[in-house]
């Protein structure tokens, strides 16, 4: 009974299959002539076509989250690189910028150890500033192996700015014409009047208030103009003769009242300084 069973259900699923084969035959044969699907055909599309749109819509969203997550890392991170490139190329222009001054320095630079052909110069860098004697000291990288020696004169972009106080082998401090040390750095200084008179005098402090330096002790005062360079005389074996000091803002009365007193506008920077120049001592002599 069971065998006749089994054989029963074979017979059977062998007809479906024969079925089902002639009619997708008839159903490929129908689309070829007529050009259209059997009755029911497209219903059965429209179905499986909408089922798989359901199905598949969650799985688009998901997608489509996705790629926009990664579009927004990707902007972040141009974002980022943008920036740091911005900012490299404002480091950039701020180091060009300070090239550009530091070579406009050092071409003044040596204008002026041109204009110092008599005496013989050691071009130094400075090393050191302390911010809290800025006015006062600076050390440069030159010293006593190079032939600096104590009270040499030093000169910056444009004129004289101070005197070696400190000499060490390999360095020396210098100090400022700026300083608030009253009792060191005096200067002998020179000024042609107009009536092309020498007058003398001694810078020996410098005024915090009006920037300028202070000349005193003046063999006389008279036609002394507004503008007149001012130089150093040479006189007390402390400074060359003829080294640029300034300009002369104003003449008037000392504290006391009991003479006159000369305010002069330095001629150099004294607080933008990179490099400066020594001058050792005319050339051919043993000043």
């Amino acid at each position: 009974m069971k065998k006749f069973n089994s054989s029963r259900n074979i017979i059977i699923a062998l007809t479906i299959v024969i079925i089902v084969v002639l009619l997708i035959s008839f159903s490929a044969m129908q689309r070829d002539n007529k050009k259209e699907s059997l009755p029911g055909q497209s219903e059965v599309n429209g179905v499986v076509a909408t089922v798989d749109k359901v199905v598949k819509a969650p799985f688009r969203g998901i997608e489509n989250a996705v790629k926009s997550v990664n579009n927004l890392f990707n902007t972040y991170s141009e974002n980022d690189d943008l920036k740091k490139k911005i900012d490299y190329v404002a480091s950039l222009e701020a180091e060009v910028k300070n090239l550009k001054a530091e070579n406009e320095k050092l071409k003044t630079q040596l204008e002026l150890s041109e204009t110092l052909s008599g005496y013989e110069k050691i071009n130094a860098t400075v090393i050191n500033r302390s911010p809290d004697s800025w006015q006062d000291v600076l050390i440069i990288d030159k010293g006593k192996k190079d032939g600096i020696d104590v009270n040499m004169a030093v000169m910056g972009d444009k004129g004289l700015i101070g005197r070696v106080i400190i000499a060490e082998n390999h360095s020396a401090k210098v100090e400022l014409l700026t300083t608030v040390n009253q009792n060191t750095n005096h200067f002998p200084v020179m000024i042609q009047s107009e009536k092309d008179k020498s007058v003398y005098g001694l810078m020996e402090a410098y005024n915090n208030k009006t920037h300028t330096l202070v000349v005193s002790q003046l063999t006389s005062s008279e036609a002394i103009k507004e503008g007149t360079p001012v130089t150093t005389s040479g006189l007390g074996n402390n400074s060359p003769k003829g080294l640029l000091v300034g300009e002369v803002k104003d003449v008037k009365k000392s504290k006391t009242g009991l003479h006159d007193e000369i305010l002069v506008t330095p001629i150099a920077d004294m607080y933008d300084v990179n490099t400066v120049t020594v001058v050792k001592r005319l050339a051919g002599t043993n000043e």
